[in-house]
């Protein structure tokens, strides 16, 4: 195997496997962060659990990616979600399944995951440096140039540029690898937020603020027409919603300054309309002297009566043996399509990830290799590819970083 020098620009998930790869084929790998800590967004992911990866089947994981997903064939059946949880067993870190076939590490923690990773470019034999990358120049006779912020520079064969894209900026993810890859001629598509919370218009929604709702069904209408649907959970927010269903759902809006989007919930999906509307029957017998809003405490949580009933339009203090069929029907209309409109995303440092990035056109999917700037190789969340909540985006960042390591 030749030994080329190779610098790893980014110390996440995707830097680190490329880095230990690349070291594992003979090179000399050094890799640069600028943080001082590796890997300080995958400690934050999953609620701190770190949802590693999914245990879907590999078409599954195209599927779930809404953005160019057919550039990632080669990645996900390359590296697939299997040898990554073997590797990460090998190195310590044994792993469960949950709902929706997330895989979690079975202590609940992302710093054993980091710590695996971190000992496997040990083992490896990557050196890592701490510092921050200003520039990164191609030589006439091949070399690449990599410029620190502090003027030293390092000259090596291949570079990965591997920085992450613009969400969750206190992490170290401020957008460094567009200026990069821009400079090298690479085209970057707009980075908007993906996989964020969303605002909404209706004041009904900051009165619900600290709302969690499980086992809630959303459908989103652009224009009027569906596009989307999950089932899941929710949670309501001073600013509108959030949460993992929420979340996905955000991925599939993308041009809200001419199209309107609502988002309408189901209550009780588990119930069609006729189960539920004897239930709330059978509850309004129940409490048939009780005014209505007393009367709905077995139906739903305490939050949700004053505004499900306010916006049901009937009298609150009406007694329950008072309310019309018609009324009935309507509040059962309400429980099964609780609609919002889409306001605008929260800001960027709030997605999860960003949707954009260097154009999968000018990156050659089997190698992750530049079309534009041979010797400079892409992995991760730069890149202009984003999936669903799931650990379908974590796979993407080991997948495409394996792909890097495994071609320079």
């Amino acid at each position: 195997m030749a030994n080329l020098k190779v610098v790893v620009v980014g110390g996440g998930p995707a830097g680190m496997m490329a880095a230990s790869i690349a070291a594992r084929r003979g090179n000399t790998v050094i890799l640069i962060e600028k943080n001082n800590m590796l890997g300080k967004k995958l400690l934050i992911t999953g609620k701190g659990r770190c949802n590693i990866t999914n245990n879907a089947d590999i078409s599954e994981f195209i599927e779930n990616t809404p953005v160019n997903s057919n550039f990632l064939y080669s990645a996900f059946y390359t590296f697939t979600n299997t040898k990554l949880i073997e590797l990460l067993n090998k190195l310590g870190v044994e792993t469960k399944v949950e709902r929706g076939e997330r895989v979690f590490p079975v202590s609940d923690r992302a710093k054993d995951v980091l710590n695996a990773l971190k000992k496997f470019m040990s083992i490896s034999g990557v050196k890592v440096h701490n510092g921050e990358v200003a520039d990164i120049s191609l030589d006439t006779d091949g070399k690449k140039k990599i410029v620190l912020k502090d003027r030293k520079f390092i000259t090596c064969d291949k570079v990965i540029i591997a920085t992450g894209g613009l969400s969750y900026p206190n992490t170290g993810s401020t957008g460094d690898g567009y200026k990069f890859a821009k400079k090298l001629g690479h085209t970057i598509v707009p980075v908007k937020p993906s996989l964020v919370p969303m605002v909404l218009c209706e004041k009904e929604a900051s009165a619900l603020q600290g709302l969690s709702l499980k086992n809630v069904s959303i459908t989103v209408y652009k224009n009027g027409k569906k596009m989307y649907d999950d089932f899941g959970e929710m949670l309501f927010t001073h600013y509108g919603v959030s949460g993992p269903i929420v979340l996905s759902a955000s991925s599939h809006i993308r041009d809200l300054s001419d199209a309107e989007y609502k988002i309408s919930v189901d209550l009780k999906p588990a119930l069609d309309f006729e189960t539920l509307d004897k239930r709330v029957l059978r509850d309004f017998e129940e409490f048939k002297n009780k005014d209505f809003i007393n009367s709905l405490d077995k139906l739903l949580p305490q939050k949700l009566i004053p505004v499900v009933a306010r916006l049901s339009g009937i009298d609150e203090r009406k007694k329950t043996n008072e309310i019309t069929r018609d009324e009935r029907h309507k509040f059962v209309s309400l429980l099964k399509d609780l609609r919002f409109t889409v306001k605008e995303f929260r800001p960027i440092d709030e997605a999860i990830i960003s949707s954009g990035g260097i154009a999968v056109k000018e990156i050659n999917p089997s190698t992750m290799e530049s079309k534009i700037a041979p010797g400079v190789y892409f992995a991760g969340e730069v890149i202009d590819v984003d999936a669903y909540t799931g650990g379908f985006n974590l796979q993407i960042a080991f997948s495409t970083g394996y792909l890097a390591g495994a071609n320079v």
